[in-house]
């Protein structure tokens, strides 16, 4: 009874365990907004300055 336990304990920490990491790719990171005159640049992964042209 007790290695039953135990077996599904583990199981289930192992299961929450990579479904977390599921949700978090890599080190992708998205601004959800930035400061006014700022916009979001994809390849830097930050706000830069919004230039008029």
């Amino acid at each position: 009874m007790k290695s039953k336990t135990i077996t599904t304990s583990l199981a289930l920490v192992l299961a929450s365990t990579l479904s977390a990491a599921a949700m978090c790719p890599g080190k992708s990171h998205q601004a959800a907004s930035c400061a006014e005159g700022m916009v979001w640049d994809k390849t830097s992964g930050t706000c830069i300055e919004q230039t008029m042209s």
